[in-house]
């Protein structure tokens, strides 16, 4: 949690607003290869790729 709350600051002090999709992209692609790992939706999200 202190990860993101100091990204957060970085972004607002520098004014790096430019970083916040690209992260938040990698957020959602990291996160849906963690849930569909070991689920039976796994053929069904790799196909989206």
């Amino acid at each position: 949690m202190e990860l993101i709350k100091e990204y957060l600051m970085f972004i607002r002090k520098r004014k790096k607003y430019w970083l916040v999709p690209i992260f938040l992209i990698l957020f959602i692609i990291s996160f849906l290869v963690v849930v569909t790992a070991s689920s039976a939706l796994a053929p069904f999200i790799y196909s989206l790729f």
